[in-house]
């Protein structure tokens, strides 16, 4: 790879870092491609009837009150724009992932490793003050999810809120949804709860809440929270988790009314060891501490058919010394080791030693016996007092007003698109726009999910080496392209495939590495290996390697003449010069 190369990707990452990546959703988007005839397992998106406070269906209409965020997130103590910048960009489109409804569209994330938000603002605030809440949303893993964020927050009302101005620290009401990453597989149900006597907020989280389904057909996640404080979070339609705003959140949402003295002090004289050693006892005399625990079992005799001078081991009388080893280089060649067939039949071979038993006379370490504290008086704590920030809201049900939804995360993987969002006060509404949607296009997923199987176990019988050259030789084409287009347009080229950008960085950091390496060892007196040593060496390796760190045995070089290999490097050769 020559030095323009070098510096065309470099120059592609410097300016990728220098500009904001946010893309605005573009409303005709909704309306563009106009999709080909549908298949025997696709049906046609028909738009809902049902009304509700929300409703989104990113139809061509309502896809423009979605706006982007053009703001940075906040955190304490980070000043690199690059790190802060909501530089994930947003589309509207069909699924790219088994695609089951002509026209239907959601929205999509379209960046890999990147911060995202976006949001729109509701016609009117929704009030849930005695009031049941229904919030449901469909979300579809199109690439998986390995480590990223595919909830949703239903932002508190504002009047003055600005879509594009949507941070991490924006107030929200509720946050709900899936988020997995590491060991964190959680589907969040989060609220922020207004202390009347400070009005401050704190965060309620849901204790025990149920791990995220990952899945590369439509998932609708649907939460349900009633004017009795009972909730119930459906994944699928199906219940997964049950409660009580009062009792499943932490911390909780009233605080005790009585709390610990903090003036209160354990007295100097207290006295809470309700055993104490017996001041009385005196140590036997033939008690000794010095008996060991186990000691030889003398009444053992060696089995008559122990075989003292055989060694348990032999070197492999099958094993070969290759053909290209080297004891000048690599020393006296030793055969490896097997078991001795000669003590496999037989009680053991080499020394015979008497086994061990418990002693009888081991008693340890002597104590004296614990009795009853005559001082003693009990455990010791604290007085309680009032509270005196004690409140009792038994309504925490009546959330803040609710005035937009916004998707502000994090994700390594993109394709992620959400759809069919629902936000209202009526279960049966949700029910029924549940049917319409995501049960039609469930069952329809699942048959291509069906069909798509076989093709996935027909790859799974390709050789792993064939796998291993397909994806090198993909990877260098996609290497390719990067740079080429990265001439005219560096950013798009690294929006357009940032794994061949990171791949091809690393292959030139590997590279420069060695060059750096050579000339060192030149500079110290020290001449590279030549590429003959370096084959041999690779052979070498071989001979003792049970794997080659691609997953596939590596042959032992006494199994391979010496001819054939020496032929196979002249081929490898050939074939990177082809490449080049």
């Amino acid at each position: 790879m020559n030095f323009r190369v070098v510096l065309a990707l470099a120059a592609t990452l410097a300016l990728a870092s220098s500009r904001a990546a946010l893309a605005q959703v573009d409303p005709e988007d909704a309306a563009a491609d106009v999709p080909p005839e549908p298949e025997a397992n696709i049906a046609v998106f028909k738009e809902t009837t049902i009304v509700a406070p929300f409703i989104e269906q990113f139809t061509p209409t309502t896809s423009k009150r979605w706006f982007p965020s053009e703001s940075k997130k906040v955190v304490d103590g980070v000043e690199d724009e690059s790190l802060l910048n909501y530089r994930g960009q947003w589309k509207i489109e069909e699924a790219s992932v088994f695609p089951a409804l002509v026209y239907d569209k959601g929205l999509v994330v379209k960046t890999a490793a990147a911060h995202h938000a976006i949001s729109a603002l509701f016609p009117e605030p929704v009030d849930n003050t005695d009031n049941t809440l229904v919030v449901q949303y469909e979300v579809k893993l199109q690439n998986g999810l390995e480590c990223g964020g595919a909830y949703m927050k239903l932002l508190t009302y504002d009047p003055d809120f600005d879509p594009k101005k949507l941070v991490n620290k924006t107030p929200y009401t509720i946050m709900f949804g899936p988020d997995k990453c590491g060991a964190t597989n959680k589907v969040h149900f989060i609220f922020r709860h207004k202390n009347p006597i400070t009005g401050e907020y704190e965060e309620k989280h849901l204790k025990n809440p149920p791990s995220v389904k990952v899945s590369k057909t439509s998932t609708v996640y649907t939460l349900i929270v009633r004017p009795d404080n009972e909730f119930d979070i459906l994944i699928n339609n199906e219940s997964v988790k049950a409660g009580n705003l009062l009792v499943d959140f932490a911390p909780e949402v009233n605080p005790p009314k009585e709390i610990d003295d903090p003036e209160d002090f354990k007295p100097s004289d207290w006295v809470d060891e309700a055993k104490i050693p017996d001041p009385d006892a005196v140590k036997p005399d033939d008690w000794d501490e010095d008996a060991p625990r186990q000691i030889e079992d003398e009444d053992a005799i060696k089995p008559d058919d122990w075989l003292e001078d055989e060694p348990s081991t032999v070197p492999d009388p099958e094993s070969v010394k290759p053909d290209d080893w080297d004891d000048e280089e690599d020393g006296d060649w030793v055969p490896p080791t097997v078991d001795n067939p000669k003590c496999a039949e037989v009680s053991g071979c080499g020394p015979w030693t008497r086994p061990m038993k418990p002693n009888p006379d081991y008693k340890g370490k002597w104590k004296a016996s614990m009795i009853d504290n005559p001082a003693y008086k009990g455990p010791w704590g604290p007085r309680k007092i009032p509270n005196p920030d004690f409140f009792e809201d038994l309504h925490p049900s009546n959330f803040d007003k609710i005035g937009g939804i916004g998707f502000e995360l994090w994700t390594m993987q993109d394709g992620i698109l959400f759809d069919n969002i629902f936000v209202g006060h009526s279960e049966a509404d949700a029910q029924a726009f549940l049917e319409e949607t995501w049960a039609v296009k469930s069952k329809l997923e699942s048959v291509q999910e069906k069909k798509e199987e076989p093709k996935a176990d027909a790859a799974s019988d390709v050789p792993f080496m064939t796998r291993v050259t397909d994806f090198v030789q993909d990877m260098r084409d996609r290497i390719v392209d990067v740079i080429t287009n990265a001439q005219t347009d560096p950013v798009e080229a690294i929006k357009d495939d940032p794994v061949a950008t990171a791949v091809g960085l690393g292959i030139i950091g590997w590279g420069l590495v060695s060059i750096f390496s050579l000339i060192s060892m030149y500079a110290r007196g020290k001449p590279a290996p030549a590429a003959s040593d370096a084959t041999g060496a690779a052979k070498k390796s071989d001979a003792v390697t049970e794997d080659d760190g691609n997953g596939a045995a590596a042959a032992s070089s006494s199994e391979v003449p010496k001819a054939e290999k020496k032929d196979g490097a002249v081929k490898r050769s050939a074939a990177k010069k082809s490449d080049d």
